[in-house]
């Protein structure tokens, strides 16, 4: 019998699918729907110091490859944020996303996380460098070299003893080099990647983009084969972990990305074209495989792509 049962850092997870951040992530209701759902663990939407509107709407829109979004990092700033998520007490594990202009911003963030730890029932931190259409943050802020990842991974881990993954962008070349610093800058975790881009759609008919951002990043089907190229040079260049990110939406794709060197993987365009079970139908369809394959257990085809 085939076994999705993994590790996640300290915790034991149902299965290695969680729910992507900025996906049904706005409450702790929410997160827990997706847990009912089938995930084994969820990432909250991304808190910054202050509450922040976002981008103006609309923000997202389908192509014919897959969704474009502009969102800006809409939340209630951390001390609403971590209120809300506070008191996680189930089986599936909850990483928390914190985004911050600078390393600075970041080390303020970890601090406040690391106040709230007792309370709070997470098993991660993850930090967001990698958004290609928000100013100040993200690639736009310059924060995918690999001397600004090592200050703000030093910067955190510095203030929060909580696992701490760095996720990489898709969207600036030399993943391995990125994650490599990361991990020497003490990383626990990389999470590749984050929507591609930035890209755009134009009304033809008003002769204007869409998107009220005017562009934004592409994430489903069409950029898989890029995320997985990209786990599985990272998974070649750290010996930490990997959530791979980017276009799942079946069980064989969950597998392709582990094949590739993911230990986990997220999802989150999956609800738009699956809907909310989404991730319980893709953990029916990685068992399967595995049982129509002779795999007991993920450890054997993680990293198995040569």
């Amino acid at each position: 019998m085939a076994s999705l049962e993994c590790a996640f850092f300290k915790k034991r997870i149902k299965n290695p699918i969680i729910l992507a951040s900025g996906v049904l992530g706005m409450t702790k209701g929410s997160l827990e729907a997706a847990c009912e759902n089938g995930c084994g663990g969820v990432i909250a939407k991304s808190l910054t110091l202050e509450p922040r509107k976002g981008h103006d709407g609309p923000n997202i829109v389908e192509t014919e490859c897959g969704l474009l979004n502009a969102m800006g990092y809409p939340n209630p700033g951390i001390e609403s944020g971590l209120a809300e998520f506070g008191g996680w007490a189930r089986d599936e594990a909850l990483i928390i996303s914190i985004v911050g202009k600078d390393a600075g911003e970041f080390g303020q963030l970890a601090a406040r996380v690391e106040e709230a730890k007792k309370t709070l029932g997470a098993s991660a931190i993850e930090a967001a460098i990698s958004c290609p259409h928000t100013p100040g943050y993200g690639t736009m802020a310059g924060q995918g070299t690999p001397e600004s990842i090592k200050e703000i991974t030093r910067a955190i881990k510095d203030k929060c003893s909580l696992p701490l993954i760095i996720k990489l962008s898709p969207s600036i070349p030399g993943e391995g080099k990125a994650a490599k610093a990361a991990e020497d800058a003490g990383a626990d975790a990389i999470n590749m990647g984050n929507s591609l881009g930035p890209g755009m759609k134009i009304d033809l008919a008003r002769r204007k983009p869409i998107l009220g951002f005017g562009v934004g990043g592409l994430t489903g089907p069409a950029i898989k084969p890029i995320i997985v190229r990209a786990v599985h040079d990272i998974y070649r260049s750290v010996k930490i972990p990997i959530i791979g990110t980017g276009g799942i939406t079946t069980g064989e794709d969950a597998i392709e990305m582990m094949m590739a060197g993911a230990s986990w993987v997220s999802a989150g365009s999956a609800v738009y074209y699956r809907g909310p079970k989404a991730f319980g139908e893709i953990a029916k369809e990685m068992k399967a495989w595995m049982e129509g394959n002779g795999v007991k257990s993920l450890p054997e085809i993680t990293g198995c792509c040569p």
